[in-house]
């Protein structure tokens, strides 16, 4: 598996571990301290319902593209914006507008510590 080793490489390693089905890569390109959301207005933290967001994500069959609109880094930190999608053929089975912010590790790869899958979208509500 290949760790992320710059911030605007995470979506595409995302997107690739999740197409490979394998959810131990899937959990290394996350940092458990930190949430996720996702679906709207359902924020989990921590190993346990990591897993079982994750899980949930995984088990819509089709194939993960996300796209980096943009990534900002300063120093250790980054936030990205994306645009990511689960198609199967030419169906559409989820798409959505991501936010997310990383953070480099002590060992120079990048984790995300948040993950707001549906964080900009023109509908959300706060």
């Amino acid at each position: 598996m290949n760790l992320p080793e710059k911030a605007e490489e995470v979506h595409a390693a995302l997107a690739a571990a999740f197409n490979t089905g394998n959810i131990d890569t899937v959990f290394e390109i996350y940092d458990y301290n930190g949430i996720i959301v996702p679906e709207p207005g359902k924020v989990v933290s921590g190993k346990e319902q990591f897993e079982e967001a994750v899980k949930s994500i995984l088990s819509v069959n089709g194939t993960m593209a996300i796209k980096t609109v943009y990534c900002l880094q300063t120093g250790d930190v980054a936030v990205g914006r994306s645009e990511w999608s689960i198609t199967d053929g030419d169906e559409v089975k989820i798409s959505a507008k991501g936010i997310e912010v990383m953070q480099r590790q002590a060992d120079g790869h990048w984790k995300i510590i948040i993950d707001h899958a549906f964080g900009a979208l023109d509908s959300l509500k706060a």
